[in-house]
């Protein structure tokens, strides 16, 4: 989620769960150490909890990464499940699951470095000729880590296909620590389904929450409660896209920000006749007034527009 949801986005979610825990966007130990955090790492007191995502190869530089996050970090979580190939190239990510020595080298450092929770993200395997994630976690368990989060697709797959929640069943009796499931967890009746085959203590909601800020109340108040809220209209989601813009320019910059939403439109922008075309002309556009002009027009006219 690197790019995506930093303190702007975390504070929209907030809005909604007060209770959740929330991830910063994937946080290199070495910009860390040598002073290079820029804005990845701002946050604000009212998005925890909040647990700040780490990566890297090296277990000393890891260690001192956690440690200066040690004080305000609700949870430490280590990713090795990162599919980008800058990321796994350097044998960060998910390039740790074909060293699981060195990820426990890295779990045991951090551990004995913080005095938070520390937690691992990781995922199948490498590819399907190399499903690991049985061993894997029972090792990551052993060297300390309190809780395990796995993507149910291999790193292969990047983000095709569909993830497999029912494989992380072969977890359930293994672990002495919680077992969190992710990959595509877009709706509270998915939510449920997911625990329910991957046996699973909790879940873990990353890509679907984007351009649906609310995703993550629906399914925590569906799993508490029974009750199935509504999704946001089209006219509250284009009153986030104003707040999401309008964040991004106060954290980046007037330009910059605009030229860093261009990202997240078609998130927001979808499901309506003509959506596509007005998608294009915001990401081409650098001028506020325009962009600001095409999304109150669609917010203006939401009920016509879904009615199409």
């Amino acid at each position: 989620m690197a790019g995506l949801t930093d303190t702007v986005y975390r504070k929209l979610i907030r809005k909604y769960t007060k209770d959740c825990l929330l991830t910063t966007e994937m946080l290199s130990s070495e910009a860390i150490i040598h002073n290079q955090k820029g804005n990845i790492l701002k946050y604000e007191e009212f998005e925890k909890p909040l647990s700040f995502q780490l990566s890297g190869h090296k277990p000393d530089v890891m260690a001192r990464a956690a440690r200066f996050l040690n004080d305000f970090a609700t949870v430490i979580d280590i990713n090795m499940g990162c599919p980008v190939n800058k990321i796994v190239k350097g044998s960060d990510g998910s390039g740790l699951m074909k060293t699981p020595d060195l990820a426990c080298d890295i779990v045991k450092a951090v551990k004995d470095a913080v005095d938070v929770p520390v937690t691992v993200k990781t995922r199948l395997g490498w590819d399907f000729d190399h499903i690991n994630f049985v061993e894997f976690a029972q090792m990551l368990e052993t060297a300390g880590a309190d809780a395990i989060t796995i993507h149910g697709r291999t790193r292969s797959q990047m983000y095709s296909g569909n993830a497999n929640w029912e494989i992380l069943s072969n977890l359930k009796g293994k672990l002495n620590v919680p077992l969190v499931a992710n990959g595509d967890i877009d709706s509270p009746q998915n939510a449920e389904k997911c625990l329910n085959l991957a046996m699973a203590d909790a879940i873990a909601i990353a890509r679907p929450s984007i351009g649906n800020p609310d995703l993550l109340f629906r399914v925590d108040n569906y799993l508490k409660t029974g009750e199935l809220r509504q999704k946001m209209s089209l006219k509250e989601k284009m009153e986030n896209l104003i707040e999401h813009l309008e964040g991004e320019m106060s954290l980046r910059g007037k330009l910059v920000g605009i030229k860093f939403m261009r990202k997240f439109y078609a998130y927001y922008i979808n499901s309506f006749a003509n959506a596509s075309n007005i998608r294009q002309k915001l990401i081409v556009s650098e001028d506020l007034d325009e962009i600001m002009s095409y999304i109150n027009e669609i917010r203006n006219r939401s009920d016509e527009l879904m009615q199409v």
